[in-house]
């Protein structure tokens, strides 16, 4: 009997050893700082050139070096790394007083403090985001309601989130994006309004959201496989509503947990 309860004692230390240490993830969700107007709703500039914006991202990249991500990715088309090496390689101090872009003054900043030699480029843009065909089924399948709730939807988002450009600081709104609140307003969307569009015979709204899950599920692969055994913690850069997605994928990935930015800045 006590071999056999000394034999269970040593599979189970064996199975708990076996278990791969998790490689732990800073996720950042950001508004794009030098603002394109391409999204949807369309959110103001919040001017992260400011001085006391440039004082709050040398904070926010000594933290993170302090965390110290041993890769930071980016959302750069993952087929011009090249290109987005050369840009690395770009004098640092001209490049943080001329360009707002996150890219720059979040994780080229951070990873220049880290000594890094690159970034790491991960977006994968190949696909559609048939947003006007997706309105144009709705209302060809009679669902005045859903395009009505749709539009109500978008306004109210786009004033919350222009009412915080003006009433918080960076540092408060980066938060703020990487809320459980704002992760969940960013999949609720896709689920609860857009795969719902269309008659029963035309699948717009599924075919939206679909197209988004790729995109979001590519850039995670990329993650994934870029991602060596030797890095102990990484760092990626992207669009809240990419990072609302991603973090729905590492939930059920056993090799990653996320570190939140509100938990470094602590």
């Amino acid at each position: 009997m006590q071999k056999i309860i000394l034999l269970a004692i040593f599979l189970s230390l064996n199975l708990i050893t076996a278990q791969p240490k998790k490689k732990q993830i800073l996720l950042i969700g950001t508004f794009h700082f030098e603002n394109p107007g391409l999204d949807v709703a369309k959110i103001k500039t919040f001017d992260v050139m400011s001085e006391k914006s440039q004082k709050e991202l040398e904070n926010i990249t000594n933290k993170i070096k302090e965390f110290g991500p041993d890769k930071i990715f980016v959302e750069w088309g993952y087929q011009k790394q090249d290109k987005l090496d050369k840009f690395y390689a770009l004098n640092t101090d001209s490049l943080l007083h001329k360009k707002a872009d996150e890219r720059v003054q979040l994780a080229l900043r951070a990873a220049k403090k880290l000594g890094h030699k690159k970034l790491f480029a991960i977006d994968y843009n190949q696909t559609r985001f048939p947003y006007d065909s997706l309105t144009k089924g709705m209302k060809e399948a009679n669902q005045l309601d859903l395009l009505k709730s749709n539009d109500e939807d978008m306004k109210l988002f786009e004033q919350s989130q222009n009412e915080k450009m003006k009433k918080y600081n960076l540092t408060e709104l980066l938060i703020d994006y990487n809320s459980n609140q704002s992760n969940k307003e960013n999949v609720e969307w896709y689920l609860g309004t857009a795969n719902r569009a269309g008659k029963n015979d035309n699948f717009v709204g599924a075919f939206l959201v679909s197209e988004w899950y790729k995109r979001n599920l590519y850039m995670y692969s990329l993650i994934q496989k870029l991602t060596e055994s030797k890095d102990d913690k990484i760092m990626v850069l992207l669009g809240a509503g990419h990072t609302a997605m991603i973090r729905e994928f590492i939930k059920y990935d056993p090799n990653f947990e996320i570190v939140e930015l509100a938990t470094i800045l602590k």
